[in-house]
């Protein structure tokens, strides 16, 4: 026992650090405690809320009283979220199938303008050739995934479907959305790591032509020999879509367009010479005689007959002579 002793009578002083340090202990202890009483007490609350809201919604009144009493100075900031977080985990179930089907169609629908740009943009497939190559495993995922959300979509959003297809559909979204996301980083994570050297310069190659292809600075002559150019590397090294090849063809022939239409509406401005400004004035020119009015053809219909005087009937004159009568005394 005197080491005991010894050791308390060198460090006595300890004690005031000690129990300090356990007055903290046990004060963290306390408030932990308490936490966990109150987030005990909001659950409670909050789940009497949503069970309230749920048998309001079915048409059955939930009374008062069957609510846990909680005290107004324990609701805090954490039940508000609790109470949002039970309300909007209900809204579902009240969502009416259209307005899943909208979403579920927009969320489709982006996911599908994504991969679109990865097939019809030339520069993207040069760039990330693994998003077009079916080869690769996350690639052939993603298409067999969208193959089956195509085939599950209903042809409209009001389309009576059953809770199993349309739970089959949604999840068939998901999947088409997460395997889109991979491939898409795998792809960019690949680039052109899976070509040789030779070929990456046959495609660093055609990236150099396709930027002169679509260049409105470049002459049509230019324009026309880098678009061949561009076919001719990527001839054998990636597989370009009919669709892409339109896309390509349009940019090369919208770029030569406006060129080509004003060259051929514009004609080029004679420069005016020096010796003109001092000819002289060029002679008016002489009036032109305006042409004959054409004849008029003969009319069909016969002239009325102008008014005659009647020749007198039994008297032995010429005929036509005209006779007046005398007057009576």
């Amino acid at each position: 026992m005197e080491p005991i002793f010894e050791f308390l009578g060198n460090y006595w002083w300890l004690a005031f650090p000690a129990f300090g340090i356990l007055a903290a202990t046990g004060n963290a202890w306390e408030q932990s405690a308490r936490r966990r009483h109150k987030r005990r007490l909001e659950v409670m609350h909050a789940k009497a809320e949503l069970k309230a809201a749920q048998a309001a919604a079915r048409g059955n009144a939930v009374p008062a009283a069957s609510l846990p009493p909680v005290d107004a100075d324990s609701i805090t900031q954490s039940v508000n979220d609790a109470v949002t977080a039970g309300r909007a985990a209900a809204r579902p179930a009240r969502e009416t199938q259209t307005t899943q089907l909208e979403r579920l169609f927009a969320t489709h629908d982006a996911v599908t303008a994504r991969w679109l740009e990865y097939e019809l943009d030339v520069a993207k497939i040069i760039a990330f050739p693994a998003m077009s190559d079916g080869r690769q495993p996350l690639t052939a995922a993603f298409l067999r995934a969208k193959r089956i959300a195509d085939g599950l979509r209903p042809a409209s959003a009001k389309a009576h479907l059953s809770r199993e297809q349309l739970t089959e559909y949604r999840n068939a979204v998901a999947d088409f959305e997460v395997a889109f996301d991979v491939a898409e980083r795998d792809a960019r994570r690949l680039r052109d790591s899976s070509f040789t050297e030779v070929e990456r310069k046959r495609l660093d190659t055609a990236k150099k032509l396709l930027t002169v292809a679509i260049d409105e600075a470049a002459t049509p002559a230019e324009r026309q020999l880098a678009y061949r150019r561009v076919r001719e590397e990527l001839d054998g090294l990636i597989s370009i879509s009919d669709e892409a090849i339109e896309v390509l063809e349009n940019k090369v022939m919208l770029e030569l367009g406006p060129t080509a239409s004003a060259g051929e509406a514009t004609p080029p401005a004679a420069a005016p010479s020096v010796s003109s400004a001092a000819a002289p004035p060029a002679a008016s020119p002489e009036p032109v005689a305006e042409p004959l009015p054409a004849p008029k053809r003969p009319s069909t219909t016969p002239p009325a007959a102008a008014p005659w005087p009647i020749p007198s009937r039994g008297t032995g004159d010429a005929p036509g002579r005209v006779t007046h009568p005398k007057p009576h005394h």
